[in-house]
């Protein structure tokens, strides 16, 4: 069968293939190549499939786009026999997966013939290759720096998936990025000029000061939000840290005093977004720098106006942020003092708008906080851990009866995870009838949101650690029957959820801690 005919009759550009564990990669390329956009100079050209259309899309996502059938094979074999080409995300535990092998025997066998692309996720070697395809393995991208590297990769499958020559792609891309570029460096230059001219001008003339400053922290918060994302879609990040870097400095160097509510809400706003920015990248002293120079805005904001419920709700995320900061670097009891600050002002908020979904959120999110921290901290009285986590637990299932039904199941989850909390800081008092309740008040919540989302990995697992908690209380409270029971059940759940991905560590560490804790159970009657 030659590729025209092979894609007469076919539903999706391509059916991608993938092994859970590279599940982050695969919903990034996924939607990388149904964004792209074919080169408008070369759309409607003739290929061997077909005239070449603007997008690729639809391109099937394996298990993120399977309906809840009876019979996934079906099903597979079905969005297999309507793909014009098969990519397979090549790693080493797609080498390992029983349903990705499937998955290229299938295609073979539904649709000879038409094109197989394999991608070499970022970390993978390309011996990986050979242990899917043997011999006959196709030419690959490779998504590696060492490789091909993401860009050249990603044209790679595009023109395997477009049925174009590679090099035509190469040098329309090229000139398209080039474009891009000059066009976004100019912009963001010509903006820097402006910014300095508006600067000089509100110093000397006093009378357009007000003005002029709010032109100015109008081009800083674009430059920090419109323009970064533009500068990133380009690869300019050194020309977004040089964006970051001047407009700290510059609202480093006002006088809180002299400034309008509205510049210090706006100052406020975006040093949080750009010490979020400085986290995320991991460098936590840069964030706390930032997140302090918007603490001292928001409380002056605050100063000025202490019953605002927006200035209230301002201050109170800058002193969460602080608290998060403390947290991260070990401290908890400076991060109780700010995270009892956050709880006193989100306390306000509903004192002021007692009906406020978002508030009553926040209070509980807020002792939700102290109750992490006072896990850790070894100077908070035990009784105080079960009160903070009673308290936070008693907030969250207060949100979740206000949440609307169709809102309430991510609201839920929190709401099972502070039974956990709870029910960790009574085993610390010796409370094991009560921490058990609230481990199976915790499984309760977990299997029925299980029964309306069976194939969420994410819920069993929670289900199977539960489960680990509630043995252990049995096997302390003499009930070593029920205990091995409950063992036995998660250990038939983990060897499921292992066959769907054999390649997954922490899955396989959950295995063999059962194992280790059936094997205690038998020789020691109880469990450590």
């Amino acid at each position: 069968m030659d590729a025209t005919r092979a894609v007469i009759g076919t539903r999706y550009r391509a059916f991608l293939s993938y092994s859970h564990k590279d599940a982050r990669f695969a919903a990034r390329l996924h939607r990388r190549l149904e964004t792209w956009r074919i080169p408008r100079a070369i759309v409607g050209q003739p290929t061997l499939l077909g005239p070449l259309p603007p997008t690729l899309t639809p391109i099937f996502r394996d298990r993120e786009e399977l309906p809840a059938a009876a019979d996934l094979s079906e099903e597979v074999g079905r969005a297999l026999t309507e793909a014009s080409s098969l990519i397979i995300l090549c790693s080493p535990a797609a080498a390992q997966s029983r349903w990705v092998r499937r998955e290229i025997e299938m295609f073979r066998t539904v649709a000879p013939g038409r094109p197989i692309l394999a991608a070499l996720v970022p970390g993978a070697d390309p011996s990986c290759l050979a242990d899917l395809f043997g011999d006959g393995e196709p030419i690959a991208a490779d998504f590696n720096p060492v490789g091909d590297g993401e860009r050249y990769g990603l044209l790679k499958l595009v023109a395997g998936i477009a049925g174009v020559p590679l090099d035509a792609l190469v040098r329309r891309d090229a000139q398209r990025r080039m474009r891009r570029v000059i066009a976004v460096t100019l912009l963001s230059v010509l903006l820097m000029l402006i910014f300095a001219a508006v600067a000089v001008v509100a110093v000397d003339a006093k009378r357009q000061a007000s003005a002029e400053r709010d032109r100015a922290e109008g081009l800083v918060e674009f430059m920090l939000t419109d323009l970064r994302g533009k500068l990133r879609g380009v690869g300019r990040l050194d020309v977004l840290g040089s964006v970051n870097d001047r407009a700290h400095a510059y609202y480093a160097a006002q006088d809180l005093e002299a400034l309008p509510a509205d510049s210090i809400e706006r100052r406020a706003r975006l040093l949080h977004l750009m010490g979020a920015d400085e986290e995320n990248a991991g460098h936590l002293d840069r964030a706390v720098s930032k997140w302090r120079e918007a603490h001292r805005a928001t409380a002056a904001l605050l100063a000025r106006a202490p019953d605002d419920k927006n200035r209230i709700f301002g201050h109170a995320q800058s002193e969460f942020w602080l608290g998060f900061a403390a947290l991260k670097g070990k401290d908890p009891a400076t991060a109780r003092v700010y995270f009892e600050a956050y709880r006193r002002l989100a306390r306000r908020l509903v004192a002021i708008e007692p009906e406020n979904l978002t508030y009553r959120q926040e209070v509980a999110y807020a002792d939700g906080n102290l109750c992490t921290v006072s896990q850790d901290d070894k100077n908070a009285a035990p009784q105080a851990r079960v009160s903070i986590c009673r308290s936070a637990l008693a907030l969250m299932q207060d949100v979740a009866r206000r949440t609307a039904p169709a809102e309430r199941d991510a609201v839920m989850i929190e709401v099972g995870n502070y039974h956990a909390w709870l029910a960790g800081a009574l085993m610390m008092v010796g409370e094991f009838k009560e921490a058990e309740v609230q481990y199976l008040a915790q499984a309760k919540i977990t299997d029925r949101l299980l029964a309306g989302d069976p194939r969420n990995m994410d819920l069993r697992e929670i289900a199977v650690v539960t489960a680990f908690s509630v043995a252990r209380i049995e096997a302390k409270t003499n009930r070593t029957t029920e205990a091995r029971a409950r063992l036995l059940d998660a250990q038939k759940a983990i060897t499921a959820m292992r066959a769907f991905d054999p390649a997954n560590a922490t899955w396989a560490a959950h295995g063999k801690r059962v194992e280790r804790l059936l094997s205690q159970l038998e020789t020691k009657g109880t469990l450590e």
